[in-house]
């Protein structure tokens, strides 16, 4: 390989590396970015579908825009534990899951990854966020819950592992019986 081809290659990268980060951006998940003030800096057409605000809405305004009251003061104490440490008791790329708002006030589910964002000097500037809406699916699984505990003759507020439920499902009463005991934890 000569030296032409090695600059020819490393365009071809940072092309396709411009072109992949702006299918990303553009994609359905909601990507947001907040400095450490926990201020909305960045806000993708994603974000507007799962929320409802514009970018103009949504930029310089706090996360509270999309957290619901309840929450805000538990997720402030880890925004500045975050902040103050540069390091987040979650794994990078650990998926979490948490209740957010919409503009119009309705509640929604939502999975996300954090990133952390380090600024020029090497501290932590910020975080920046991966967002999906999950809420139909967490609907469908309180619906699965709720019928198999009918079904089962157990308290609707029993919760059950994802195992439980699908032996439960396909009505393996051989894995079942054993799993009641196991893999119910009650609320």
């Amino acid at each position: 390989m000569t030296a032409g081809d090695t600059a020819v290659s490393r365009k071809a990268v940072q092309v396709d590396t411009e072109q992949v980060a702006a299918a990303i951006l553009a994609g359905p998940d909601a990507i947001i970015a907040a400095d450490r003030a926990g201020i909305i800096t960045f806000w993708n057409a994603g974000a507007e579908r799962v929320f409802g605000f514009t970018a103009a809405e949504a930029a310089g305004q706090s996360l509270d825009l999309i957290i619901p009251e309840r929450l805000r003061d538990r997720h402030w104490q880890g925004w500045q534990s975050v902040m103050a440490t540069g390091e987040s008791r979650y794994g990078i790329g650990e998926l979490l899951r948490v209740p957010g708002q919409r503009k119009d006030g309705t509640r929604l589910s939502l999975e996300f990854a954090i990133h952390p964002v380090p600024g020029h000097d090497g501290a932590l500037a910020g975080i920046a966020a991966t967002l999906r809406d999950v809420t139909s699916q967490f609907e469908e699984l309180r619906a699965l819950r709720k019928r198999l505990a009918d079904e089962h003759g157990l308290p609707p507020y029993v919760v059950f592992h994802d195992a439980t439920l699908r032996e439960m499902a396909e009505h393996r009463p051989d894995r079942t019986a054993k799993t009641h005991q196991s893999d119910v934890v009650e609320r």
